[in-house]
C-alpha cells in the first residue's frame, strides 16, 4: 500500500509550487491511475513520493518511508522515463548488472526476460530498442528485484493498441498477485480501462479521487455519434419519443451534420431513423471526456438549452457540449460549433449525475473491462512475483467488485494526514504543523559491488577498444623510438618519449579509470530510483580493485607486446632484462595504477569523465613541475639515500629477499612523477572522503 500525504514542491522565485498538498492511497491488489494533462504534476508526485526532488510530505510504502527501507529495490520498482543504461550494453548484459546492484541471483534475469516477453531480444543493444521494447525492459528492471510496488511514470506513452494492452494486462495481473500498482497517463480513457482506482490532478492539485466506476460516470459519458443532412428533424424526432416514453435522453447539436445522443442506443436512433425516412451517415458509439472536474463542479454555458417533459426551456449544465466531443474516440468536425441541447429527461438531469448517490454496479462492466480472470490467464503466470520475505500475497484469484461503501465515497484518507496537511485541524483551531520537508537522497551502493563493477566493465566494448588502441600506439611509438636511437631501452619497452608527459599506457588506464565512474553518472542505472550516483566506500573500492587489475594488464601487454615488435624489427639486443628490472616493474606498475586510480578519483569526485581524465593528465604537466621545485630548492636536510638506508633496516625482517620489492616501491616513490602522483591520489582520496561525509550528514 502507498500512502501519501501532503506531497507539497518547493516553489521557485514568486512561482506556485507545481504540487501543492496532494493526498491520496494507493492499495495493495489494485491499479491506480494518477491522472492529469501535460504540465498537471504527476511527474513531480512521483519524484517526491520517491525523495528524488526536495519539497515538503511525506510517503509510506507499506507503512514506511522510503529512506527507512533497508533495500528500496527491493520494495519499489520505478520506471521514470527511459531506460538508464549504456547504448552499447546488451538486454541481458544490463539486468545481469542490475541483478548484482540488488543483491538478487543473476538467474532472476533470465525470468524477467521470459516475462517480459524479451528472450528473443536478449542480445540487442539498448541504443537499438523500439519504444514498446525499451518499456517492456523498463518494466522488467522494475520487476527484477521482486518488488512489492511498481511506480511507473507514463508507462504506456508512445506505445501501439496492442503494447499499450499487453501492458496493462501485465500491471493487471501483478496487482491480482497482491502487488501495488501506481503510474501516470493523460488518457481519461485509459485510465478508466486500465485502472481500479483514479487519481486525478489539475494543477498540482487533486480534484477528484474516484473509483473506477465513479470516474467513468463522472467523466467519461458514453454517447451516439449521428452525422446526417437531417440532423435538426432527427433531434427533434429523438427527443419528442424519449418525452413520449419517459426516457433520460440527451440530445447535442454540435454543429453542422454532427448530432451527440446521450442515454440511447445505437440500434433506438436507427430505427427512430429508419421510421421517419431519415438519411444517416454515421452512427458510431463514443466515449467523451468531460475535463478534469467534471462530476466535482457545475458548469453553466449560454449555448446550451436544456427542455424537460412537460416545462419551458430552462438553462442546464453543458453535460455534453463541444470540450465533450473534443475528447471522443473519433474525429470530429474541427470547424463544428456547438449548438442548443433538446433534453427529454425524468427524474436527476444525466449530464450532473451526483458521485455520493451512484448506484453500486461492477466497475469492470461499466467501463466495459474484461474481468480480471480472463485478463490474467495469459499474463498472470508472466509477470507473477516471485517468493518474497515479508510480503504476503494472496494466490491467484480474480478481484471481486468493489463493495458500495467504495462506490458512493471515496477512500477516506488516513488519520495521519490530519496532522500533516496544513489547515487540517482537528481541534478546529488554524493548524501551523507544515509536512515534514523532503530530503534529497543518493541511491544505494550495489549490494555485490564487485560483482556490479565487473559486469558493468566487461558489458561493452569500451575496455577492449581502448587497450586495442593504447597497444597498437604503443608498438608503432617503440618502432619510432629504436629507429631514431638515444632512448635508454626502459623507456623504449614503455614506449615513452622523453618529451611526452605520460607513454600511451599510462593515459589508457587513466582513461578507463575515468570511464568506471564517468559512465554511471552519463547512464546512471544506479540510480534510477533513487537520485545520483552514491559516493560509497563499497562501490569504490570495487572500482579501484578492479581499475588497478586492468591497468596492471594493460602494463604488462603494452611491455610484451613492445617487446615482440622490437625483437622482430631489431632483434634480440633490444629486448635484454634490465638489472634493476624489479625496481622499473615496480615504477612501471605504480605509473599506471596511479593514473587509473587518479581518473577513478577525479570522474567520482566531480563527476564527469572528462574531469578525471583531466586530472591524470594534470598529473605529469602540473603537479610535477611542482613536486620538482619543491625537491631542487634550498634546505638543510635532504632524504638522499633513502632506499639504501631502508634496504639496511628491512634487511633482517623480510627474508627471501623480500625487501627489494618495498625498495623498489620507494625508488619509485622518490622520484618526481611518483611524489607528484602520490600527492595527487591522497589529495582526491581526501575530497572523496570529504564529500561522502559532507552527503552521510545531510
Amino acid at each position: 500500500m502507498i500512502q501519501a500525504f501532503g506531497l507539497t514542491s518547493t516553489p521557485r522565485k514568486e512561482l506556485p509550487p507545481a504540487v501543492d498538498d496532494v493526498s491520496f492511497e494507493a492499495r495493495a491488489g489494485r491499479v491506480t491511475a494518477l491522472l492529469g494533462e501535460p504540465g498537471a504534476g504527476k511527474t513531480t508526485v512521483l519524484r517526491l513520493m520517491l525523495e528524488l526532488q526536495r519539497g515538503r510530505g511525506v510517503t509510506h510504502f507499506r507503512g514506511r518511508p522510503l529512506h527507512r527501507i533497508a533495500h528500496p529495490s527491493r520494495e519499489v520498482g520505478v520506471l521514470l522515463g527511459e531506460v538508464p543504461g549504456h547504448p552499447a550494453r546488451t538486454v541481458r548484459g544490463h539486468l545481469r548488472m542490475l541483478c548484482a546492484a540488488a543483491g538478487v541471483p543473476v538467474r532472476r534475469a533470465d525470468e524477467v526476460l521470459e516475462a517480459a516477453g524479451l528472450v528473443s531480444l536478449r542480445d540487442e543493444r539498448l541504443g537499438t530498442l523500439s519504444r514498446g521494447t525499451d518499456r517492456r525492459l523498463g518494466l522488467a528492471c522494475a520487476l527484477l528485484a521482486d518488488p512489492h510496488t511498481l511506480v511507473l511514470d507514463g508507462p504506456a506513452e508512445g506505445l501501439s493498441v496492442r503494447e499499450s494492452r499487453w501492458l496493462h494486462d501485465a500491471l493487471r495481473a501483478y496487482a491480482v498477485q497482491g502487488g501495488t500498482v501506481l503510474y501516470t497517463t493523460a488518457d481519461p480513457k485509459e485510465a478508466a480501462r486500465a485502472a481500479d482506482h483514479v487519481v486525478t490532478l489539475e494543477r498540482g492539485k487533486v480534484v477528484a479521487d474516484q473509483q473506477a466506476a465513479d470516474f467513468s460516470r463522472t467523466r467519461l459519458r458514453p454517447r451516439v455519434a449521428v452525422r446526417s443532412p437531417h440532423a435538426a428533424r432527427l433531434a427533434t424526432l429523438l427527443a419528442k419519443e424519449a418525452r413520449t416514453a419517459h426516457r433520460s435522453v440527451e440530445v447535442v447539436r454540435e454543429g453542422g451534420n454532427r448530432l451527440s445522443v446521450y442515454g440511447s442506443t445505437c440500434a433506438d436512433v436507427g430505427e427512430t431513423a429508419f421510421r421517419h425516412g431519415i438519411l444517416v451517415h454515421q452512427l458510431a458509439h463514443e466515449v467523451g471526456d468531460m475535463g478534469p472536474g467534471a462530476g466535482t463542479e457545475e458548469r453553466f454555458g449560454p449555448e446550451v438549452l436544456t427542455v424537460t417533459a412537460g416545462n419551458g426551456p430552462e438553462p442546464g449544465p453543458p453535460a455534453a457540449r463541444g470540450t465533450d466531443a473534443a475528447g471522443a474516440e473519433q474525429e470530429t468536425d474541427p470547424s463544428a460549433r456547438p449548438g442548443p441541447a433538446v433534453t427529454a429527461a425524468k427524474g436527476p438531469e444525466p449530464g450532473q449525475p451526483d458521485a455520493t448517490t451512484v448506484a453500486p454496479t461492477d466497475a469492470r462492466q461499466a467501463t466495459n473491462r474484461p474481468a480480471p480472470a480472463s485478463t490474467t490467464s495469459t499474463a498472470a503466470t508472466a509477470v507473477a512475483p516471485g517468493n518474497r520475505t515479508g510480503s504476503a500475497r494472496p494466490d491467484p484469484a480474480p478481484l471481486q467488485p468493489a463493495p458500495t461503501s467504495a462506490l458512493r465515497t471515496p477512500a477516506p484518507a488516513p488519520s495521519p494526514a490530519l496532522s500533516l496537511t496544513p489547515g487540517n485541524d482537528p481541534l478546529g483551531g488554524a493548524s501551523s504543523v507544515l509536512p515534514p520537508p523532503i530530503s534529497v537522497r543518493s541511491a544505494p551502493s550495489p549490494l555485490r559491488p564487485l560483482r556490479y563493477e565487473l559486469r558493468r566493465v566487461t558489458g561493452v566494448g569500451t575496455g577492449i577498444v581502448t587497450g586495442a588502441v593504447v597497444l597498437v600506439l604503443s608498438a608503432v611509438t617503440a618502432v619510432l623510438l629504436a629507429r631514431v636511437g638515444h632512448t635508454p631501452q626502459p623507456r623504449l619497452l614503455a614506449a615513452w618519449p622523453r618529451e611526452v608527459p605520460l607513454p600511451p599506457a599510462a593515459l589508457g588506464a587513466g582513461l578507463l579509470g575515468a570511464l568506471a565512474f564517468g559512465d554511471e553518472f552519463r547512464h546512471p542505472a544506479l540510480a534510477a530510483d533513487r537520485g545520483t550516483v552514491p559516493r560509497r566506500l563499497g562501490l569504490l573500492t570495487a572500482k579501484l580493485v578492479v581499475s588497478a587489475a586492468t591497468a596492471l594488464l594493460l602494463a604488462v601487454l603494452t611491455v610484451g607486446c613492445d617487446a615482440q615488435v622490437l625483437h622482430l624489427f631489431y632483434g634480440r639486443e633490444f629486448v635484454r632484462v634490465p638489472a634493476d628490472w624489479a625496481a622499473l616493474s615496480a615504477g612501471w606498475a605504480g605509473l599506471t595504477i596511479g593514473c587509473a586510480w587518479a581518473g577513478v578519483l577525479a570522474a567520482g569526485l566531480f563527476r564527469s569523465t572528462t574531469a578525471g581524465l583531466a586530472a591524470v593528465v594534470a598529473v605529469p604537466v602540473v603537479v610535477v613541475p611542482l613536486v620538482q621545485k619543491v625537491w631542487n630548492g634550498q634546505s638543510v636536510r635532504t632524504a638522499a639515500d633513502l632506499p639504501m638506508r631502508v634496504r639496511e633496516i628491512l634487511l633482517s625482517q623480510w627474508p627471501f629477499g623480500g625487501e627489494r620489492y618495498v625498495v623498489a616501491v620507494l625508488q619509485a616513490l622518490v622520484q618526481p612523477v611518483g611524489s607528484a602522483l602520490a600527492l595527487s591520489l591522497t589529495a582526491l582520496l581526501c575530497a572523496y572522503l570529504l564529500m561522502t561525509l559532507r552527503g552521510r550528514v545531510r
